[in-house]
């Protein structure tokens, strides 16, 4: 009587192509945005340096640049290209309504990195104890 047994070769050669597959892929696939903290200023540093350039943008969908209000992003885009074109720094703050979704913040966004903005730091808002 001959036995029939299973050749597991194949399985195994498989098996081991899949493991090299799910080794190699999620690297590749990873995506991100690259985060830098904020380094702590010591105390007698005297606040905000010169120069610095915040974005606001209010519950009514109105930005403030440097407390200048732009009634719409396309306004506050078109000023956004005229400060950053003769720029070295291209930095901006932006600072948002806690109420607003989140998509308006991320069009914000979009307008800056229009107008040539290579760094964008969120102002988180201050917790009132």
């Amino acid at each position: 009587m001959a036995k029939a047994e299973p050749n597991v070769v194949p399985l195994c050669d498989v098996l081991l192509v899949l493991l090299i597959i799910f080794m190699v892929i999620p690297p590749m696939v990873q995506k991100g945005i690259d985060v830098r903290l904020p380094e702590v200023a010591s105390e007698g540093s005297g606040g905000q340096p010169a120069g610095l350039i915040v974005c606001t943008l209010n519950k009514d969908l109105t930005v403030n640049i440097n407390n200048e209000n732009y009634p719409g992003l396309q306004n506050a885009g078109d000023e956004l290209r005229r400060l950053y074109s003769t720029r070295s720094d291209k930095t901006i703050f932006l600072r948002a309504d806690v109420k607003l979704p989140f998509s308006k913040v991320v069009d914000l966004i979009d307008v800056c990195k229009g107008a040539g903005v290579d760094t964008l730091g969120l102002v988180p808002e201050m917790i009132d104890e």
